[in-house]
């Protein structure tokens, strides 16, 4: 007598199981796969390649600002030119003060250039930008007019230079702050209150960077996010943004005991530091947009559909019954010839 084993079916798997018990893992999971299903890795190509290019523009018009002060004091570019031409070999010196002169001769075309090419690389960024958080939120790009996207793109880069000077402000303000509360109390000097002041900026600048990503996370996407469910996505930006910076500057101290380091590793490094940065910002932004209590767009019903026959009239289909005929007719002419040689 043989027993038949019944064979058991497979249950959840160990990821699934782990997913189902912990919400903060299956939360993960899902803004993961939001982030490759939605293309974030391309959108991060897009923003880093338009962060670096905006960083020429960004050394034009800072270079034409100091040309501008270099030619209001006359005095000032005298000495740095023959400070340059007493450092360098003689023909090398007089060469790069006749650049420095001409430079500050041409200050307004370079200024004006770096603007206009400023104007077009941060247009392009803050359209890569605002595309990457509309498609990580699940929404749809508008096709509008070319020219209203442009002006709406310009004035949210506007709004996140405004954001930035409003973060940078607490920061400053907090810290002058902090430094004439404990002159007042008489303890600025004390080895405690240089601990206190150290410690001061640190929720300060996570206070202020929490401020922009929240105006990012809610008013870059092309369609208006709701202030509640990205608070917690500001504050995951916030605090990965320090540990970034402090990343940066450890990494700077690495590299800065050597010359190659310092010629080729601020580069290597400035462009990991803009890609980390875009890639966290695109992944939060996933993840806030996952968030259980996020807001989801209603499923519109499918339109309607209705059958309707379609009778399409046969081609050709005069001559299909006169060949039908002409077969017939051959068709019954050899059945008579066959019936008369019988006969």
């Amino acid at each position: 007598m043989t027993v038949k084993r019944s064979r058991k079916t497979p249950g959840p798997s160990r990821w699934a199981r782990a997913r189902a018990r912990y919400r903060w893992l299956d939360h993960i999971a899902r803004a993961t796969n939001r982030y490759i299903d939605y293309g974030g890795y391309h959108y991060v190509a897009s923003i880093t390649y338009f962060s670096l290019l905006s960083l020429v523009p960004i050394l034009m018009l800072s270079s034409s600002a100091a040309g501008f002060v270099l030619a209001s004091q006359p005095h000032l570019l005298d000495a740095l030119v023959r400070g340059i031409s007493g450092s360098l070999p003689g023909p090398i010196g007089a060469q790069v003060s006749s650049i420095l002169t001409g430079f500050v001769e041409q200050r307004t075309g370079v200024g004006v250039a770096g603007l206009v090419v400023g104007l077009y690389s941060g247009w392009n960024w803050m359209n890569a930008l605002r595309d990457a958080l509309t498609a990580m939120y699940g929404q749809n790009r508008s096709e509008g007019p070319l020219l209203r996207t442009i002006l709406t793109d310009v004035l949210a880069l506007l709004g996140l230079a405004a954001a930035l000077l409003v973060s940078f402000g607490i920061s400053v303000s907090g810290t002058a702050v902090g430094r004439s509360l404990l002159g007042l109390v008489g303890v600025e000097d004390t080895s405690w209150g240089h601990t206190v002041l150290s410690f001061v900026p640190v929720p300060l600048a996570l206070l202020a960077d929490w401020l922009v990503f929240l105006w990012v996370l809610t008013r870059l996407p092309r369609e208006r996010v709701g202030w509640r469910s990205a608070m917690r996505g500001a504050v995951a930006a916030a605090v990965g943004f320090e540990l970034l910076k402090l990343a940066g500057g450890f990494y700077l101290n690495l590299i800065s005991k050597s010359p190659s380091g310092v010629a080729f590793g601020s580069v290597i490094g400035l462009l990991f530091f803009i890609s980390l940065i875009a890639r966290m910002l695109v992944y939060i932004t996933a993840w806030t947009a996952t968030a259980r209590d996020a807001p989801r767009k209603p499923v519109q019903p499918p339109v309607a559909t209705q059958l309707r026959p379609i009778i399409a009239p046969k081609q050709n289909s005069g001559k299909a019954a006169l060949l039908g005929a002409v077969v017939g007719a051959l068709g019954t002419l050899f059945a008579l010839r066959g019936r008369r040689k019988d006969s």
